[in-house]
């Protein structure tokens, strides 16, 4: 079976481009391209009844991937610049797919290319462009919506990350529920507790105070951020001397309208105790959660919340908002807040400052972070591939 993936979105730079979609594009990836080798990367064979023959073919624009198992295929164009990637998914990819007489197209973001016969299954991680179209630009939000309800309509099958997606794509597009399949994005295996010593040494490589409350994402006007640093002023009016002290780190790549973020911290004077260290290296995200004493995610809408999950994986208690898809990840496993209610973080950061509390948070978050695996998601998926190729 020949699967076609387009995964152009799936970007290598120091950017706020290079998180979310892109680590679902990259990590599926990984896993498929293992599956489709003799063996998995862990030694363990992969077995399944009636297996496929599989070959992946995946169109990228980055030219330093690498992904055994994988046949990679740039393009000349220069498809990291959105209006060129959306001409080039909607008229070459269409021929590519059938030159190389592909048996199954996904669209790991989104969109597929509506003028091919190719089954097809797309991957829907939210409608956030519907949810709130006022976080948007204008001609970003009307392709969002043209392209994806065009998408998902022509999909044989839908992926949806989560279940607040599925529950979107039924409400706001009438989509039958039958044709989505709702399959978790994972966490990968770097993502674990380590040593008080190698914690302590990332802390002084990156000059970081002992204790600090950690917002890791991109800066962006849904993640809320603005509530979040009101939120925090206050606590500080309010709580000890001692824990006063305690700085908030708001690190993650500048996204879009982000200048309210900064306004608010200017307003509040709180520039001396809010850090911005900017864009966080993948290799390094592990390290930053390890180091944090509290993870803190207001986000007023996700599809699925990756950062939280990786958060409780590496061992840090998280306060996150109570939207759909968080609460669908952390369960019962950290404390939770309505977005919208200032207060409610509030309480909650002073009711994190109990030790035993944050150690509960703690053991229940790294139990709740083993039920999430990219090699589940791949596994999901290739299910899903199956099904494709008994039904065509």
């Amino acid at each position: 079976m020949h699967i076609a993936l387009n995964a152009q979105l799936l970007n290598t730079s120091p950017s706020y481009r290079g998180a979310g979609v892109s680590i679902y594009c990259q990590r599926l990836l990984e896993q498929l391209g293992a599956m489709a080798m003799p063996t998995l990367s862990t030694g363990e064979p992969y077995t399944q009844p009636n297996a496929l023959e599989l070959h992946f073919t995946a169109f990228v624009n980055s030219t330093t991937l690498s992904l055994p198992g994988i046949h990679l295929q740039q393009s000349r164009l220069p498809v990291h610049q959105p209006l060129v990637r959306i001409v080039w998914e909607q008229s070459i990819l269409p021929v590519a797919l059938h030159q190389q007489r592909a048996d199954l197209v996904h669209g790991l973001v989104n969109v597929l290319p509506l003028a091919t016969p190719t089954p097809a299954i797309v991957t829907v991680h939210d409608l956030s462009f519907l949810r709130m179209p006022d976080k948007f630009q204008h001609a970003k939000r009307w392709y969002l919506t043209q392209l994806c309800r065009a998408s998902v309509n022509k999909a044989r099958y839908i992926i949806a990350v989560s279940r607040q997606t599925a529950d979107d794509l039924c409400h706001f597009w009438g989509i039958n529920p039958s044709k989505i399949r709702v399959i978790h994005n994972g966490v990968s295996a770097e993502f674990t507790p380590t040593t008080t010593e190698a914690v302590e040494a990332f802390r002084q490589r990156r000059a970081l105070p002992a204790r600090f409350f950690l917002y890791l994402g991109t800066l962006e006007p849904r993640k809320n951020l603005p509530l979040l640093i009101r939120a925090y002023g206050r606590w500080r009016a309010e709580t000890t001397s001692a824990n006063g002290e305690i700085p908030l780190v708001i690190a993650g790549a500048k996204g879009w309208f982000y200048e309210q973020i900064f306004a608010v911290v200017t307003q509040l004077h709180l520039e001396d105790v809010i850090l911005f260290p900017g864009y966080v290296p993948t290799e390094e995200l592990p390290d930053w959660y390890r180091a944090a004493e509290v993870f803190i995610y207001p986000s007023l809408f996700e599809g699925f919340g990756l950062p939280v999950l990786e958060a409780m994986a590496c061992g840090t208690p998280v306060i996150c908002s109570d939207t759909g898809s968080l609460v669908e990840v952390v369960g019962e496993s950290a404390l939770t807040f309505p977005a919208a209610d200032e207060s409610a973080l509030v309480a909650l950061l002073h009711q994190v400052d109990d030790t035993l509390l944050r150690q509960e948070l703690r053991g229940a978050g790294l139990s709740r972070a083993r039920q999430f695996s990219w090699r589940q998601t791949a596994l999901a998926t290739l299910d899903l591939y199956r099904t494709v190729a008994g039904e065509a």
